[in-house]
């Protein structure tokens, strides 16, 4: 069972994580550290999905997904996603879908964008050459300063979840030292 959290498909880690969350949920959402660390998150989340609007990006990204045909949002993408994750999402509230809805494009790349509040450090960091040229260096800079702690955060969290559940999801510690 906790296999399929690091290396199963895309739908087999959503169906893992719903599952896991269903039945841990409340014990993950009770502890304190990661409490806080969603709520921190989650205002991380916020800061830097308005500092890309407000440099200009979203728009950008779409009129390349939209009209160059082009996508950072590529699909495939999702396959960087892991269980712990996508639990992540779910106690943030995010409803996952159960398919994509463009074939051509990141499982989680809807009408709207990303559907993920918490995203892999490669959605979150990543900006092609042709956003990069048309983005203010200072808003730039405020962006990548704002994308730095999201990351922290979703890193934090991510360990925290994985710690919270234990055994209890069926895996064994990923990181264990003999010594």
């Amino acid at each position: 069972m906790g296999a399929i959290a690091i290396s199963g498909s895309i739908t087999e880690k959503i169906s893992w994580a719903r599952k896991t969350y269903e039945k841990t949920g409340k014990l993950i959402l009770r502890d304190e550290e990661t409490s806080r660390l969603l709520s921190d998150l989650q205002r991380a989340v916020t800061r830097s999905k308005g500092a890309m609007e407000e440099a200009g990006l979203l728009d950008r990204c779409r009129i390349c997904d939209e009209v160059e045909g082009g996508s950072c949002c590529g699909k495939g993408i999702e396959n960087r996603y892991d269980g712990y994750l996508l639990i992540i999402n779910l106690a943030l509230g995010v409803d996952l879908p159960a398919e994509p809805w463009d074939e051509k494009s990141c499982f989680f790349l809807l009408p709207g964008g990303c559907c993920l509040k918490a995203r892999h450090v490669i959605c979150i960091n990543y900006l092609c050459k042709d956003v990069l040229d048309h983005v203010d260096p200072a808003a730039l800079k405020e962006l990548r300063m704002l994308e730095g702690e999201e990351i922290n955060l979703v890193f934090h969290l991510h360990e925290r979840i994985k710690e919270v559940l234990g055994p209890r999801d069926g895996t064994e510690p990923l990181n264990q030292c003999n010594g």
